[in-house]
C-alpha cells in the first residue's frame, strides 16, 4: 500500500522513517533541542539525508549533545574530530558545536530555560499550516528570522533564519507536513 509524504522525503527508508516518526512531533526537552538545533546547524550546504546517515556518529563523537561535556572541548579534539569519516569534516561546523554548547550553558547558567526560550517564538506551543505541497513551504519566517536573531545574540552560529526554520519544522514547533501527507494533523 502507497503512503502519501510530504514531497521532500525520498524512498530511503531513514528518511520514511524520520519524517514518519521524529520530524514534525514537538520536542519540548531542552538539551533534545540543544541537540537537534546543532545537527540542523551541520546541514548548511549539505541535504538532511547526509547529517541523518551521521546523525549516530555525531552522538557517539559530541557525547550525546551534553553542552557541559561539548564545552570542555580543546583544539586536540577538533584536529581528532577533523580526521572522523563519520561526521560532516568542516572545522567551522565543528567549532559551532562547541561554541553552541558554551552560549547554551551560559544561558541556563543565568536560570534561564532554553526550551521556553525557543518555544517562544511560536507562543509556546505548536503552529499547524495548511500547505498543499512542499513548494508553498516557506525556507524562513519571520519567527525564524528572530528566532536566528536572538540565538546570535546569545552567542550561537550557524543557525540563520533558514536553519532556523527548518529546526521549527525539525521538533513540530511548525507543522508543515503538507495536506496530502498522512502525518498531517497528527500532532
Amino acid at each position: 500500500m502507497q503512503v502519501n509524504r510530504c514531497g521532500w522525503v525520498s524512498e530511503d527508508p531513514l528518511y520514511q522513517h524520520y519524517h514518519d516518526t521524529v520530524w514534525g512531533r514537538p520536542e519540548f526537552d531542552a538539551k533534545q533541542l540543544f541537540a537537534k538545533l546543532c545537527l540542523d546547524g551541520q546541514q548548511a550546504g549539505l541535504s538532511w539525508i547526509t547529517i541523518l546517515k551521521k546523525q549516530q556518529n555525531y552522538q557517539q563523537l559530541f557525547a550525546n549533545f551534553e553542552p557541559s561535556i561539548i564545552a570542555q572541548y580543546d583544539q586536540a579534539k577538533v584536529e581528532a574530530l577533523m580526521l572522523e569519516p563519520g561526521i560532516v569534516r568542516n572545522r567551522l561546523k565543528i567549532n559551532s558545536i562547541i561554541r553552541n554548547a558554551k552560549a547554551y550553558l551560559a544561558f541556563v547558567e543565568q536560570g534561564d530555560d532554553f526550551s521556553k526560550f525557543l518555544w517562544g517564538f511560536v507562543g509556546g506551543e505548536p503552529r499547524a499550516n495548511n500547505f498543499s505541497s512542499s513548494s508553498q513551504v516557506p525556507a524562513q519566517t519571520a519567527e525564524s528570522e528572530a528566532m536566528s536573531k536572538a540565538l546570535k545574540k546569545l552567542g550561537f552560529n550557524f543557525v540563520g533564519p533558514t536553519i532556523c526554520y527548518a529546526f521549527m519544522q525539525a521538533v513540530g514547533m511548525v507543522n508543515d507536513h503538507t495536506t496530502d501527507c498522512h502525518c498531517h494533523g497528527q500532532y
